[in-house]
């Protein structure tokens, strides 16, 4: 069904400027809009503070009053358990196993376009909206819904909705893809909305403090301390814990050498970190798993796709190989730095999302002795 169809919106309104303007979008456009803040964790967590992360008491008191000013019912819906399963036991397990995960994804696919929607099913709601810069339209030759990217590229989210099933982008609405972040805001202040100059929230929004390490050692323990090495298994340094580190990392080694030094490899097991040039952190090609074509049917042979293997990289043109089910592989045309196992790679053509899946640890480029391991360990890059 064509998401013109819908009348009833539930909008995931966070308390920012960005879900306050998608509210009043639709309801200037005529729909039936009703507005519902997700309290994500347990009261106790839940803090007003000066700080820039989302779901704060603040944010659910701004969300309510931007409802006030727009007319529209609001409510606060609990979710904390479900987000505590999908999405912060995810992002530990992930750097448990080594992986650098992606929590804005997991959170899309389970939590506002899987739990909410089908919260949204119980009250009698058409469909949802979210403030997410991305576009989604109904193509009647392929009777499919289709993901863009944003007319914002600076603003795009589309990479983080990858994951979305046809029924769930069908019902999806997002009243900002065709508008820039400063049309968002004087949007925001001719609606006389109090969200207007509020600042974007910011990292990851259950990490409060901003430390993802400390997080994680609290979590997991902090681990013990272990070897640094080249590429060719020489000692040069000493790690606090394996724990926050991630692929092409350069700041805080404390290794002191003439050259850039950047993580090119993390051996969970063998607790210990392996580094290596710019050159070392070049990858030809990745498997993926748990591909989801979103867009499209899945192909039967070799896509050619612009492949962005993470939000902020800029897209490089691939041949992503269909291995069955829902496993590919993907062969850059030219070497790409930092692939990273647990991050997404997605797949467009032009502003179409063609689909993507996760980046496996199981894509060797080279293999590096290990002098100070028991076994050698698979260049994660």
């Amino acid at each position: 069904m064509s998401a013109r169809a819908h009348r009833k919106i539930l909008v995931a309104m966070s308390g920012g400027v960005d879900s306050s303007v998608a509210a009043a979008l639709l309801q200037r456009q005529g729909y039936d809009v009703t507005g519902v803040t997700l309290q994500l964790w347990g009261k106790d967590v839940c803090v007003s503070s000066g700080t820039r992360l989302c779901c704060s008491v603040r944010d659910a008191l701004d969300a309510r009053a931007v409802a006030a000013r727009l007319g529209i019912p609001h409510e606060t819906l609990e979710m904390a358990e479900e987000f505590r399963v999908r999405v912060i036991d995810y992002f530990v397990a992930g750097y448990d196993e080594g992986l650098t995960p992606n929590p804005c994804i997991a959170c899309n696919d389970h939590i506002k376009f899987g739990a909410l929607l089908r919260y949204a099913d119980t009250v009698g709601m058409d469909g949802i909206a979210t403030g997410h810069y991305a576009r989604s339209e109904y193509q009647a030759a392929s009777d499919r819904q289709a993901l863009k990217r944003a007319c914002d590229t600076g603003k795009d989210q589309s990479y983080v909705l990858f994951g979305l099933t046809q029924e769930q982008l069908g019902r999806a609405h997002f009243p900002l893809g065709g508008l820039s972040k400063s049309e968002v805001r004087q949007a925001a202040r001719e609606f006389g909305l109090v969200t207007a100059e509020k600042p974007d929230s910011q990292d990851i929004c259950f990490v409060r403090d901003g430390n993802k390490t400390g997080f994680l050692h609290k979590a997991l323990g902090a681990g013990e301390p272990g070897p640094i090495v080249d590429t060719s298994g020489r000692l040069l340094g000493q790690h606090r814990g394996v724990l926050g580190y991630t692929i092409g990392q350069r700041e805080g080694l404390g290794i002191a050498s003439g050259a850039p030094l950047y993580v090119v490899a993390i051996d969970r097991a063998g607790n210990r970190l392996v580094v290596g040039s710019a050159a070392d952190l070049l990858s030809s090609h990745c498997s993926l798993e748990r591909m989801n074509w979103v867009s499209i049917e899945p192909p039967a042979g070799p896509v050619r796709a612009i492949v962005k293997i993470r939000s902020r990289h800029p897209g490089a043109w691939a041949t992503i190989h269909p291995r069955g089910g829902a496993a590919g592989l993907v062969e850059f045309d030219e070497p790409q730095p930092a692939v990273t196992p647990g991050q997404a790679a997605v797949c467009y053509d032009g502003d179409l999302v063609l689909g993507g899946g996760w980046i496996t640890p199981e894509a060797p480029v080279r293999t590096w002795p290990a002098t100070h391991a028991g076994h050698p360990v698979a260049a994660q890059a």
